[in-house]
């Protein structure tokens, strides 16, 4: 015979999963730099699992880079730009909180280089800290995102193609996503 109050335990925590730091509601997007700086790069708005983003204009200056335009922040030596995600996302947060971690790639440049490097990507993988995501910096060659993936495969960055990255030599290593307050 099952315990109801145990069963009851387990459901919930199997439901609440690693998405638990985020309710329905808005929460804010923030990178982070090394003595621990945020600023302010999104918001997004989750209901049921489903969430809708609006990236903060403010924060971001246009950049035309490589013959293409770029949402970029810039700091004293670095360049962050933002690199939409170009393929099918359902934006949804469950278990699986890799539709936020695509909606936060970046490439960075030093500044005053010219053009862009599509070797020099930035993921974010993103862990639960109890109160927000918290994403820690990784590597990323987006030459591999080139070419769309097979139909249905919403899943083409694979671990493989992360190098964790260190966190001492990026100007931007977090990425925080929680409440606003």
């Amino acid at each position: 015979m099952q315990n109801p109050i145990l069963t009851g335990v387990v459901c919930f925590w199997i439901a609440a999963g690693p998405a638990a730091a985020l309710e329905d509601g808005q929460h804010g997007v923030w990178l982070v730099d090394q003595s621990g700086t945020r600023l302010h790069i999104a918001t997004i708005d989750l209901r049921d699992g489903a969430y809708e983003l609006a990236m903060e204009d403010a924060a971001f200056g246009d950049q035309f880079l490589s013959m293409r335009p770029f949402k970029c922040v810039e700091g004293p030596e670095m360049i962050w730009c933002h690199v939409p995600y170009p393929y099918e996302i359902k934006r949804e947060i469950s278990d699986d909180l890799t539709d936020l971690e695509y909606d936060f790639l970046f490439l960075w440049k030093k500044a005053g280089s010219y053009g862009i490097d599509m070797w020099n990507g930035i993921y974010y993988e993103l862990q639960d800290q109890g109160s927000a995501l918290v994403g820690d910096i990784h590597e990323l060659d987006m030459n591999v995102l080139s070419v769309p993936p097979e139909a249905g495969n919403l899943r083409p960055l694979l671990s493989k193609h992360l190098e964790p990255g260190d966190p001492d030599s990026h100007w931007l290593p977090k990425l925080v996503i929680g409440p606003s307050g």
